[in-house]
């Protein structure tokens, strides 16, 4: 066992992109349900966390794995491990291809 070298477990979490506004940096917002203290109700807990996001491949809307690492900056203690899914793009139309709209020109006569 000396030859081997242990690395600490790390803390994974997963959640949805919500800023890659920053170079090589994504916000990521991790929700969880837990029951109120008092009253035992469900309720939703929300956290962002600031991660380092090498080559830029997480879009707004993804859902991602963040590993915890040393500290990259003053926020930033988290890296991007992998993509789970990807967000839907909603939008993207070419306007040279689309027809035009009818407008009230056109339906006046």
């Amino acid at each position: 066992m000396a030859d081997e070298t242990v690395k600490g477990h790390k803390q994974e979490k997963v959640g949805q992109v919500v800023s890659t506004r920053m170079a090589q940096t994504i916000v990521v917002e991790v929700s969880r349900r837990v029951p109120h203290r008092l009253y035992k109700k469900i309720v939703s807990r929300r956290r962002k966390f600031y991660a380092h996001d090498e080559e830029s491949t997480a879009r707004v809307g993804d859902v991602v794995r963040i590993v915890e690492s040393r500290p990259l900056s003053r926020l930033k203690r988290w890296r991007l491990a992998e993509v789970i899914r990807r967000a839907a793009l909603v939008g993207v139309e070419d306007t040279a291809t689309s027809e035009p709209e009818a407008t009230d020109q056109t339906l006046k006569g």
